[in-house]
């Protein structure tokens, strides 16, 4: 598997198959990344369970927080690592105990980590390094571009408002000079 680049059939794949995401790293923190992933991603309808020991027991967007993987009490689809790449080895290797296994290690921006990554692959999982879930679903899904994200799928200008004639259908009229 190519690490640097993945094609978005691979992406949508894993995004539609997995319903159950274990969030290791999450964090109580509104500002932080992990909590804004965390609340899109139940917003989507995934199912997150948060993983961090220093809040073990608490609850964070309503979901209870776990101290480890080995101590969530159901199966997991996927295991999204919100830590640095050092600390995404043994995170690796603690999902490859749990019983059933995951289908899936998902390592967030700037997180990398090919042993990992090759661990896992050689158990049977699918990887995804150094890209986050929220931000691919949102490039899939064409939400990225209603913030004027770059989604690398379509390549071809986008209309202007007058040229798709969504002034109108959002009755703003037609302005001469606009």
């Amino acid at each position: 598997m190519n690490h640097d680049s993945y094609s978005p059939d691979y992406i949508r794949g894993i995004l539609q198959s997995v319903k159950t995401i274990a969030l290791v790293g999450a964090s109580n923190n509104p500002v932080r990344p992990s909590y804004f992933v965390m609340k899109y991603l139940l917003d989507k309808g995934y199912e997150l369970i948060p993983v961090n020991p220093g809040l073990a027991g608490q609850d964070i967007l309503g979901q209870r927080v776990y101290a480890a993987l080995k101590d969530i009490p159901k199966p997991v689809d996927m295991v999204d690592i919100f830590r640095n790449s050092e600390a995404a080895g043994p995170i690796t290797d603690e999902a490859l105990a749990m019983t059933p296994m995951p289908k899936v290690i998902w390592m967030q921006l700037s997180v990398r980590n090919d042993e990992a990554a090759a661990k896992a692959e050689a158990q049977g999982l699918q990887v995804v390094m150094n890209r986050c879930p929220k931000m691919e679903y949102g490039k899939l899904s064409g939400e990225w571009a209603w913030v004027g994200g770059d989604s690398g799928i379509i390549s071809s200008r986008r209309q202007s408002l007058h040229e798709s004639g969504k002034m109108q259908s959002l009755g703003l009229g037609v302005r001469k000079g606009y």
